[in-house]
């Protein structure tokens, strides 16, 4: 693309600048004792050169191609609310997660597509995946550079099919869900295995499911049928289909309330080899981001199997399988099914094992509300657990958790008061966390308001 004179003109002020204190930089390392060559000059000069680089590469109006330390080289220092989280650069399409925080699109897509289900920032676990455009950031980011005489970055497409693939219009899917119905078991997993590509590399083929009528069920003929009972490889395609189809945000309805998915894929979570179990949690994870879905799974009795998933600790397979648990209990509905089925003490088990601390904290911190929880907490020493935590774990969020479910065992058993208050004599565990000066604020009023009910305790015990 050619540059306008402007563009032209700042790109060689900016080169005559970054030669003069590459000039400097070389002339630094020269004068210098061979034995004292400074590596700050050194690296001040490498820097000056790949900018430099990067202009001749680029002209500078394309500011995508200019890294943070070379708008930093240039004089230009973007505001920290300008830079994405996980990149440490300038944010070209600036998306929100669920949790509100904001991250360069392509970055998060990644961090989402290796399996990650929390946010990186906060730790929480995502109520959903999607990623809605942060307007105003791009808008304030688009001004910054305009101001700084720098053509602003196109946005990038939103994901779009893979380069090169073939037109896949609802005839041609059509034809292939045909095929699922066919005798021929080989029929089928042929057409199984391309409809899984297909839905993985083209979100356009994902949305043609919503546009034919009983696709979902013919999908998953061999399911019905029972056909794909002794073929793992087939069952573990259909149900990763499914996922597939479930992640767009148009399809989740359709999915979860066609009344054959749901028990379809339990039972996938029951009999699946490893791989087809990971995907069903996954699968019901990304259905439970409907909050009507979340009852029809709970209903269906999906709980049981998804807690012994994450009893067994498969390393594929925990981290689904958390994520749907607590998705699902977010509905407070569903949370006494996930403590009857045992989820609690499933969970101690896992965090006494400091296995997957993190996302099994928020778990349990939620089905603290539950009264049936609570007594399960008690007897399987979460007390002591959760404090041994806080004392040595770094992580925030993790302490946040610890001291609310703490707090919400105080409250609602007061025998437990009795526990907390000889920990705190021996460690001062909750004392140091109300005062420290990193604690979240809900964090310090929980340990505020424990520390309160234990002076009225003691205060009343001396004067009885």
């Amino acid at each position: 693309m050619a540059r306008t004179s402007m563009e032209g003109g700042l790109v060689e002020e900016k080169a005559a600048e970054l030669k003069k204190e590459l000039q400097r930089a070389v002339k630094a390392i020269v004068d210098e004792e061979e034995d004292e060559c400074s590596v700050e000059s050194t690296n001040r000069a490498m820097q000056c050169l790949c900018a430099l680089r990067d202009l001749k590469l680029k002209p500078l109006g394309c500011s995508e191609s200019l890294g943070i330390g070379n708008l930093s080289l240039l004089g230009l220092l973007p505001p920290k609310e300008f830079l994405c989280p996980l990149s440490g650069e300038v944010m070209n399409d600036p998306v929100v997660l669920s949790s509100g925080q904001t991250y360069d699109r392509p970055f998060i897509q990644k961090w989402l597509k290796d399996g990650n289900q929390t946010c990186p920032q906060t730790q929480q676990i995502l109520s959903n995946m999607v990623l809605l455009p942060n307007h105003l950031a791009r808008k304030l980011i688009s001004k910054w550079y305009k101001e700084n005489g720098l053509k602003p970055p196109c946005c990038p497409l939103v994901e779009e099919d893979m380069p090169g693939t073939l037109k896949v219009d609802t005839g041609y899917l059509n034809e292939r869900l045909k095929k699922l119905s066919s005798s021929s078991v080989s029929d089928q997993k042929e057409a199984a295995k391309e409809l899984r590509l297909l839905t993985k590399q083209m979100p356009s083929v994902r949305a043609l499911f919503g546009d034919i009528s009983d696709s979902i069920t013919q999908l998953l003929y061999p399911l019905l049928s029972g056909a794909a009972n002794s073929h793992p490889d087939l069952q573990e395609d259909l149900v990763t289909t499914v996922l597939n189809i479930s992640i767009h945000d148009g399809n989740k309805k359709l999915v979860g309330e066609n009344p054959v998915v749901v028990p379809l894929l339990i039972e996938s979570l029951k009999s699946g080899n490893i791989e087809t179990r990971t995907n069903v949690a996954a699968t019901l994870f990304t259905l439970s981001a409907l909050d009507s879905n979340k009852f029809i799974i709970a209903n269906s009795g999906a709980l049981k199997p998804l807690i012994k998933l994450l009893d067994e600790g498969h390393p594929m397979a925990i981290k689904d399988a958390a994520s749907a648990i607590f998705s699902i209990c977010i509905a407070h509905e569903n949370r006494g099914r996930a403590v009857s089925e045992g989820a609690v003490r499933v969970i101690m088990k896992k965090i006494k094992e400091r296995v997957l601390i993190d996302e099994l904290l928020a778990i349990l911190t939620m089905l603290s509300s539950h009264h049936s929880a609570v007594e399960d907490m008690g007897e399987l020493g979460a007390v002591p657990c959760l404090l041994g935590i806080i004392r040595e774990n770094t992580s925030e969020p993790n302490k946040e958790n610890c001291i609310a479910t703490v707090y919400t065992l105080c409250f609602t058993d007061r025998t437990k008061l009795r526990e907390v208050w000889a920990e705190e004599q021996t460690n001062g565990t909750i004392s140091r966390l109300a005062k420290s000066g990193t604690s979240t604020s809900r964090a310090k009023r929980k340990a505020g308001s424990i520390l309160e009910r234990l002076d009225r305790s003691v205060f009343f015990a001396h004067t009885a």
